[in-house]
């Protein structure tokens, strides 16, 4: 039988500040590390607009958005 669970959580993060972990699934990892590839690309993006110039950091505000809504635990953890 093969499995098609995509809840399986095969993929860890840690928060950058605390090294705390939890578990992911693959569709949540891809979600974590959009949000810090986003926040680099806004930040340099900010250096030649001005502070909160950029409009990436709207993705940002919506991944976060979406791990608020979908998996409590882990924005807690990683984002909080």
């Amino acid at each position: 039988m093969t499995n098609t669970n995509t809840d399986n959580k095969t993929e860890e993060r840690k928060n950058r500040f605390t090294g705390q972990s939890i578990m992911l699934t693959k569709q949540e990892a891809a979600k974590h590390d959009a949000i810090f590839m986003g926040e680099l690309a806004a930040t340099l993006e900010d250096k030649e607009l001005g502070y909160g110039g950029s409009k990436l950091w709207d993705k940002v505000r919506a991944d976060i958005n979406w791990f608020r809504k979908h998996n409590a635990e882990a924005y807690m953890v990683l984002l909080d």
